[in-house]
């Protein structure tokens, strides 16, 4: 065949650079919008947030340059009246929050006194926040071997000893146990310093006698037999220590009968050693742990406003940017094509500005249709939860599946009952008797609510739970009940045993 040219004419779909920055904004959480939306000021001179704006109007740095005290006295009356102030009576007054907010107060007491969010609750609830704040804030900045350190500062071991108790707490995992064997640990210390078994032996159990109890024990057994050694003898502690010490392993199976039977103990006896072996700490260095604290800031905030449950997207998650005016004017005046560079920043700036003001109006269209069909779980809790998929949202608003499954995704929606994900209210549906259907967020509600009001010594079994399920409608085989169950973290039937 001879080579030949054609001319083919054919469509082809292109995403433009709005289009490309509108998606990638509408699936960003809060926390990373906001990111990205700091790298967009610092790289664009012509964009800049409003209140900092106000901040510089209050100033005299941008407006008023003409320095005028009256001006800039006009230009600070200006900022608080954005900003909003407090008045005589320190209530904070916000006139855009107010747009925002529907103000009733009967109906917004729950967001004002709520702890699940932005609560702040009695003067004793208050003070019992501090003290937790204050421990994690302890507990962060003092590491375990700084509070090893402390202690052997203060003990009167010899050097030599410190020395060896030091190298051990080397050693140590999170939890606070020597995971190495002290053959291990004694290989790995060079000849010339000396150093034999016996004498890592007498280290261990100076850095076990240190605080917290239990500290440089090398199982389960030991942590737990040294905090129960610390405490004064009497007999529920001696029958403690033999359980620990021999039969862990049938009590961690709740084999109380053959426990009582190998022990000849009674009944009452059991039951106090197992409750003052359930308050020890397996775990004696989890509290010197470097915290993993992750901040959600909700998107939307639900209330229920003259009797209709209603979605409004949270003022402080809004981002209020503007195009810089005294940059803008500049350019204005320039001729055209004299600032090619500024006026493509221009540009992107006030596609900025539209995509995110775009992002947050889809969040609050998505979130009110997800409101609209979820208000029996605003009303009653989980076990109300209806069968809902991102197709029915999508056909509601018009919108395409996939965008409503960026929406939902990292999103949060503040509500009475907690702060929820989005996607925590979607979810797979069972068929009932009646031909209808049954959420699956509501059936992990009822499996936790007849655990919950089991009878300790008979609970319940995965088939029992399902033949429960389907006395009320609910056809679910065994195997999905036990599927629920490990997905809410409750242990088997015959974990759940008690005496």
């Amino acid at each position: 065949m001879k080579p030949s040219l054609q001319l083919k004419l054919s469509q082809q779909l292109a995403l433009t650079p709005q289009l490309q920055q509108a998606i990638k904004l509408l699936q960003l959480s809060t926390l990373d919008m906001n990111q990205e939306i700091e790298r967009y000021l610092l790289e664009n001179p012509l964009l800049e947030r409003e209140d900092e704006a106000a901040f510089s109007r209050a100033n005299g740095n941008v407006d008023g340059m003409n320095g005028s005290g009256d001006g800039e006295r006009e230009h600070a009356h200006e900022a608080q009246e954005e900003r909003g102030e407090r008045g005589d009576s320190g209530e904070f007054r916000d006139e855009n929050r107010a747009e925002l907010t529907p103000t009733d107060i009967e109906e917004d007491r729950w967001f004002q006194d709520s702890g699940s969010y932005g609560g702040t609750g009695s003067g004793r609830d208050r003070d019992d926040d501090d003290d937790v704040e204050a421990h994690d804030l302890q507990a962060a900045a003092t590491s375990l071997r700084d509070h090893l350190e402390w202690q052997l500062g203060l003990s009167q071991y010899s050097d030599h000893d410190k020395a060896l108790i030091r190298f051990l707490g080397e050693g140590l995992d999170d939890d606070g146990y020597l995971s190495a064997s002290l053959e291990e640990l004694l290989e790995t210390i060079p000849p010339e310093y000396e150093v034999d078994a016996d004498d890592l032996e007498i280290a261990l159990k100076q850095l076990q006698s240190l605080d917290p109890t239990g500290i440089g024990a090398r199982s389960p057994q030991e942590c737990l037999g040294l905090q129960l050694k610390a405490l004064p003898a009497a007999p529920t502690r001696d029958l403690a220590l033999i359980i620990v010490e021999r039969h862990l392993d049938l009590l961690a199976n709740r084999d109380f009968n053959r426990i009582i039977k190998q022990l000849e103990c009674s009944d009452e006896a059991l039951k106090a050693a197992h409750a003052l072996i359930v308050g020890l700490n397996p775990r004696p260095a989890a509290r010197f742990a470097a915290l993993d604290t992750r901040y959600v800031i909700p998107d939307v905030i639900v209330k229920k406003v003259r009797g209709r449950w209603m979605s409004q997207i949270n003022p402080d998650a809004f981002p209020k940017l503007r195009v810089n005016r005294l940059y803008a004017e500049i350019l204005a005046r320039q001729k055209r094509g004299s600032e090619h560079g500024l006026s493509t920043q221009l540009q992107e700036a006030r596609w900025l500005i539209k995509n995110v003001q775009q992002r947050f109006d889809t969040i609050a269209r998505v979130s009110q249709a997800i409101v609209d069909r979820q208000r029996q779980f605003f009303e009653y809790g989980e076990v109300a939860m209806r069968p809902l998929v991102l197709r029915e949202i999508a056909d509601v608003i018009g919108l395409h599946e996939s965008t409503v499954s960026r929406v939902t995704s990292q999103k949060y929606m503040a509500t009475p009952r907690g702060i929820f994900e989005l996607k925590y209210f979607f979810g797979s549906h069972v068929s009932t008797d009646s031909g209808g259907a049954c959420s699956a967020t509501a059936i992990r509600a009822l499996i936790k609510q007849l655990i919950g009001g089991e009878d300790g010594k008979k609970p319940l079994s995965d088939s029992q739970i399902s033949e429960i399920l389907g006395q009320q409608g609910i056809v679910v085989a065994r195997r999905t009940v036990a599927k629920y169950r490990e997905a809410l973290g409750i242990p088997p039937v015959n974990l759940r045993k008690t005496l």
